[in-house]
């Protein structure tokens, strides 16, 4: 059985990982670690874990959090992991990190990440990033095995682009210079805390972009579209906020290259996805939207021609708080522990 200590166990992303793992048949919750209602049952801040998950969160300084455990999820806003990820680690503990502190291999790419979101750009522990594996399971399935003692897990805009876009610039279907990322996420994308921005009142039937300036998931995605293709590229990349809780749905779109049709893409998509569970490809027909993948760990993708402008169109659906965020996290950690990466995931949804 795999024992997983959770560190930011009371915010969304915590609350998530929680969920899943009650319904793992493979692994038990050791302990549930915070800062904030130290003290608290999960059950108290979160009533729906009530008789599933009543244990208490405890600080890090806790003698029980200090036993060793097989996995730690970081659960954590980014500057955290990299602070702890270095003894979790050292005490046998894989680790998987939710933030953005391993997605990168390098002091320099991470200063770039770390200069949009207005952190250090000194990474604290430069000696762990050659060995993270980013974390989308479909771009990476091999690097994540036994071995694999740390995972950056993808953030959630970059895993909606990146699972629409990978077939397309892999193939070398689409000009590589012509790639724009029209992006939309729920609510629940901006977390837990309490933000006058995110008040019902200024919330409510408001729609708007944000960090036009630069959104720190653009680094993500130019990275690996550029492992893919073999060259560097630049992304026009737009995410903005909808009133709906969670779900995001990003619009893809490039020109493609002489000679591409639609079946040419669809092909491309299926082959490129054939092993990859939890990717669903769908055509133009398809009555699609986000509630097919709220509360689950599936992306599904919507492949599609313009052509009247000869342009790519690719509308992927996720759940950012599933695989944006704690689906994708499980998903790495049955791979990391030799798992079928189903295990605890397997499941439709609800509907309506």
């Amino acid at each position: 059985m795999i024992r997983a200590k959770i560190v930011g166990a009371g915010g969304y992303g915590g609350v998530g990982i929680v969920e899943l793992l009650l319904g793992h048949p493979e692994a038990q919750i050791a302990c549930l670690v915070d800062v904030e209602n130290v003290g608290e049952p999960i059950s108290a801040l979160y009533p729906h874990l009530a008789g599933f998950c009543d244990l208490k969160i405890i600080a890090s300084a806790d003698e029980q959090a200090r036993r060793p455990v097989d996995v730690t999820f970081m659960a954590t806003p980014d500057g955290v992991g990299m602070k702890l990820a270095p003894a979790e680690l050292s005490a046998g503990a894989k680790v998987i990190d939710y933030s953005g502190d391993f997605r990168f291999n390098t002091p320099e790419s991470y200063a770039d990440y770390a200069g949009r979101i207005g952190k250090d750009p000194k990474h604290q522990a430069p000696q762990l990033l050659p060995e993270a594996v980013y974390g989308l399971t479909e771009l990476h399935r091999t690097s994540l095995n036994r071995k694999t003692r740390l995972v950056g897990n993808p953030g959630c805009f970059a895993a909606s682009c990146l699972l629409g876009l990978a077939p397309a610039v892999k193939n070398g279907l689409v000009e590589l210079d012509s790639l724009i990322c029209d992006c939309k996420t729920g609510v629940s994308g901006a977390g837990k805390k309490p933000n006058a921005a995110f008040h019902y009142p200024a919330r409510y039937e408001n729609m708007n972009a944000y960090k036009l300036a630069g959104h720190q998931h653009v680094c993500e995605i130019e990275r690996e579209l550029a492992l893919l293709s073999g060259k560097p590229l630049r992304v026009t990349f737009t995410a903005q906020v909808v009133p709906v809780c969670r779900g995001i749905m990003s619009s893809l779109y490039g020109e493609l290259r002489p000679g591409v049709k639609l079946a040419d893409l669809l092909a491309a998509y299926q082959a490129f996805y054939q092993n990859s569970c939890f990717v669903r490809i769908f055509d133009r027909a398809a009555a699609i939207g986000s509630v097919q993948v709220r509360g689950t760990n599936y992306c599904n993708l919507v492949v599609d021609v313009d052509e009247r402008t000869n342009k790519l169109r690719v509308i992927a659906y996720l759940d950012n708080l599933l695989k944006g965020q704690a689906g994708s996290a499980l998903q790495n950690m049955n791979l990391i522990f030799s798992l079928d990466e189903k295990t605890g995931l397997d499941q439709p949804g609800k509907y309506p």
